[in-house]
């Protein structure tokens, strides 16, 4: 998979970009085209879409963008396209927001999206897209939080033990027991 291109731009338009890398051109599905200028040098993220028949890479200005997309397509409905196009009307902050509060209008009037799509991007990823403190906080609560995930346990049952345990003081060890359990009850 193509994570990233970094080239200089030859052309655009409105929903692509043709990116320069030594002499190879990439087309990528772009929809930021206020953020381009001819023969400027630029990185974008992007994501590698295969189909029967097509392969299509679509493009993004950051990683959080692009982290969005690719949860974005994973709710049942919603393709690439109509992803990238409600990426294009609102800024990732936006979208998180009207996810995370239940905001069926806000999503209802992205591109592509209709009552039964938006109703399915919020039951789907609502709770899902909001990042949990233990990245603020210390390596011993990162790493109970790794031990878990490798011990099989769900993001989801891990996300409630993670903010019980942020004000527990111990070892690494001593906080894997209270984690497991938190668990087991």
């Amino acid at each position: 998979m193509i994570g990233f291109v970094r080239g200089t731009v030859h052309a655009f338009g409105m929903d692509y970009v043709l990116i320069d890398v030594n002499g190879v051109g990439y087309r990528i599905n772009f929809y930021h085209p206020e953020a381009l200028k001819r023969d400027k040098e630029m990185t974008i993220y992007t994501y590698q879409n295969v189909r029967e028949d097509e392969i299509s890479l679509f493009g993004f200005l950051s990683l959080e963008e692009y982290d969005l997309f690719v949860k974005l397509i994973s709710v049942k409905g919603l393709g690439p396209k109509i992803a990238s196009n409600i990426l294009s009307r609102a800024s990732v902050e936006a979208v998180v927001a009207a996810i995370e509060t239940g905001d069926v209008d806000f999503m209802r009037r992205m591109p592509g999206v209709g009552n039964k799509t938006a109703s399915q991007i919020i039951l789907d990823l609502k709770g899902k897209l909001v990042e949990t403190e233990t990245n603020e906080t210390n390596e011993e609560l990162k790493d109970v939080e790794e031990a878990l995930k490798q011990l099989g346990y769900k993001p989801s049952e891990i996300r409630p033990v993670m903010k019980k345990l942020r004000n527990e003081q111990g070892s690494t060890d001593e906080l894997i027991k209270k984690a497991l359990a938190m668990l087991i009850k």
